[in-house]
């Protein structure tokens, strides 16, 4: 009963703030009271994509998080490289078979020990199945400090898969929220000119309904594309998309 008021309370969430804030009180309760959650949809071969298009959630302080993120630690992070490697959930035991194994690079030493000094030491890392290979989400769970990886894993075997069936539920919810990165959102006008474009209406036909000049589109197009940082309308569409600035129901 308590599962299912609390995958209600997440499938309710209005905004991805208010899910976050539902989230990380969630998980506090199983005791990991730090969390670094991110997305991307922009994946290739040899890049996560432009950092400003990731959906990136933490609740770490900022002194760990500027450094972390800020400063792109996060991509020599061993266990950022077990989530774009695989899918499911990861006991932070493997970072010790690691180390003992010698696989760990120098950048990646430096990472761990950049955590130890912040008291990011035991937990568990959850990547999300993907269905694009341009997509790939993530999440990490961090223990209270003074907590043993072995307590979590004595945790995890009696509560894993409740942990992990609310973390997946807020994802999938995540992914149905509309986000942008800061800087990045687009204006009414411009939501509404993107939306009717998308939906095969002309610059004229979009002039037309929104009783607006074809010029006004035009600009307020022109200021879309500058906006989700991309060259075609097209793309302009698809991104404003992905990140649900239109076609969603305005609360």
């Amino acid at each position: 009963m308590i599962e299912a008021a609390r995958v209600n309370t997440l499938l309710n969430a209005a905004t991805i703030e208010e899910l976050w804030d539902h989230h990380t009180q969630f998980m506090a309760e199983y005791g990991f009271d730090r969390l670094i959650y991110g997305y991307t949809r922009y994946r290739t071969a040899t890049s996560l994509g432009d950092p400003d298009d990731f959906l990136m959630l933490t609740n770490h302080d900022p002194c760990y998080t500027n450094v972390f993120v800020g400063e792109g630690l996060y991509f020599n992070a061993p266990m950022v490289r077990w989530a774009l490697e695989n899918e499911g959930a990861c006991s932070w035991s493997v970072l010790r078979h690691m180390t003992d194994s010698g696989t760990l690079t120098p950048q990646e030493r430096r990472v761990v020990e950049f955590n130890h000094a912040h008291g990011v030491t035991a937990g568990y890392s959850i990547s999300f199945k993907s269905f694009s290979p341009r997509t790939k989400g993530a999440i990490a769970l961090t223990a209270q400090k003074g907590v043993t990886q072995t307590e979590v894993d004595a945790l995890w075997e009696r509560c894993g898969e409740q942990i992990l069936a609310l973390n997946n539920v807020a994802h999938l919810r995540i992914l149905s929220l509309p986000y942008c990165a800061p800087g990045r959102a687009l204006t009414l006008r411009q939501r509404q000119v993107l939306g009717w474009v998308g939906d095969g209406k002309t610059i004229q036909d979009t002039a037309t309904i929104m009783g607006l000049t074809p010029a006004t589109v035009e600009k307020h197009l022109r200021l879309a594309r500058q906006a989700l940082s991309v060259e075609t309308t097209a793309q302009a569409v698809l991104k404003a998309a992905f990140q649900n600035q239109i076609f969603f129901i305005e609360k």
